[in-house]
């Protein structure tokens, strides 16, 4: 494993001394996303970020809940965010998301008050009536600004009828109410709940949530990781040319001479692509948030986003290179690819307003699952909303990594 480390260390710190390289894995994406802020607006303050999402809210509850879920979306803190339409049927919402009228509905079901604040006399040990939430497939940013809010208010409820069943169970362990009061304390802590919402607990920070994270949403925020992704393919597959260079030179079987296997000086060799990758996006985020002031979300979250990407990117860049006979091949590949999966993976243009069939075949880039989660941080998602992404690039990077390496031994990459 030392030797793998230190081979992968030396080829970072070779690539690095490469002036060309640093100007296509650095110099580039900055460049490409600054000239794009300004093509936005975002410089000359002109940009308007992501506002006026239509929502459709279906209250069949009528309750306190229901009402105050409602008053959220309405409220004067989302005016500029979201556009709430109050629909009847939920069949006619749906059909409206599928005309592409609203970016969501939202479908607040009879009794979801009742489930978490029980009537007087009564105590309900079931699980909480389920708010419901039609996405519009072609929105998938928007759609994700309306489950954003939802979330929070439904995790605020949840933290605080989990936490009144707690109490309520403690203190008849302990003997501070009868069993027969347990109904009247359960009513009294529902009513506070409710309380609590109406003054700031759950509305005021969702709607501080939605203000800090979406209404003032950078357009940067998705154009910066949109270049870092595209010209992360470009380094990928410059990785792999050296390596094809190196074996035709016959570098990579004078390693063998050393007490060092076939195995370890190819891993170090793909591990040393796979960190130069891992490099890059961090000093491109790094520097974008210095430069640009932006806000890429929860640092750890970031981090192992990254980690996917880069993973789901190698995967691509080492299938390349077991494919190519020449290193002119992978660079002219290479240089295609990065092209391709910019365009197929939203680098250019959201893919929002692309054709289904387009969204479905950008599942294949790394780009798409990587725009994705960084979407949703840049929202204010944490690192349980972007699970969906990261294990779309951990598998697509496994797949390739497993064809690759059975292609690499059929060629035996590391003989002469």
């Amino acid at each position: 494993m030392r030797k793998l480390f230190l081979i992968g260390l030396k080829d970072l710190k070779l690539v690095f001394r490469d002036k060309a390289a640093l100007i296509f894995m650095l110099l580039a994406p900055f460049l490409l996303t600054l000239g794009m802020g300004f093509v936005t607006g975002q410089f000359g303050g002109s940009g308007s970020g992501i506002s006026n999402i239509p929502v459709g809210i279906v209250n069949q509850d009528g309750g306190q809940l229901g009402n105050a879920l409602v008053e959220l979306f309405q409220s004067k803190d989302l005016s500029d965010l979201v556009v709430a339409t109050i629909i009847e049927d939920p069949a006619a919402a749906r059909q409206q998301v599928d005309e592409d009228k609203f970016a969501a509905a939202v479908i607040i079901p009879t009794g979801f008050t009742e489930s978490i604040i029980p009537s007087a006399g009564q105590i309900d040990a079931s699980p909480a009536v389920q708010l419901v939430i039609y996405n519009n497939p072609t929105r998938p940013t928007s759609a994700g600004v309306v489950k954003t809010i939802l979330e929070e208010f439904v995790n605020r409820l949840e933290v605080g009828r989990v936490g009144g069943t707690v109490i309520v169970t403690q203190l008849v362990t302990k003997g501070l109410i009868s069993p027969a009061q347990v109904a009247a304390v359960a009513v009294q802590m529902g009513q506070q709940q409710v309380k609590s919402l109406d003054e700031n607990s759950v509305i005021k920070l969702n709607s501080n949530v939605a203000s800090e994270s979406t209404v003032n949403f950078n357009p940067l925020a998705y154009i910066a990781p949109a270049m870092a992704l595209m010209f992360l393919m470009y380094t990928v597959s410059n990785g792999g040319r050296t390596l094809l260079v190196e074996r035709n030179q016959g570098t990579l079987p004078r390693l063998l001479v050393s007490p060092t296997g076939s195995a370890q000086v190819l891993g170090g060799k793909i591990f040393g692509i796979y960190l130069t990758g891992v490099v890059q996006m961090l000093i491109l985020i790094v520097g974008s948030t210095l430069l640009f002031r932006l806000q890429w979300g929860d640092p750890l979250a970031v981090f192992v986003l990254v980690l996917a990407a880069v993973f789901g990117a190698s995967g691509w860049g080492m299938l390349i290179t077991s494919l190519a006979k020449r290193p002119g091949q992978i660079s002219a590949i290479g240089s295609a690819l990065m092209l391709t999966f910019g365009v197929l993976g939203g680098s250019f243009v959201n893919l929002e307003v692309m054709p289904t069939w387009v969204q479905f075949v950008s599942k294949i880039t790394p780009n798409a699952w990587g725009l994705d989660g960084f979407s949703t941080l840049a929202l204010g998602g944490g690192l349980g909303l972007i699970i969906k992404p990261i294990l779309g690039l951990l598998v697509m990077g496994l797949v390739l990594f497993t064809i690759s390496l059975a292609l690499f031994n059929r060629r035996g990459m590391t003989m002469k």
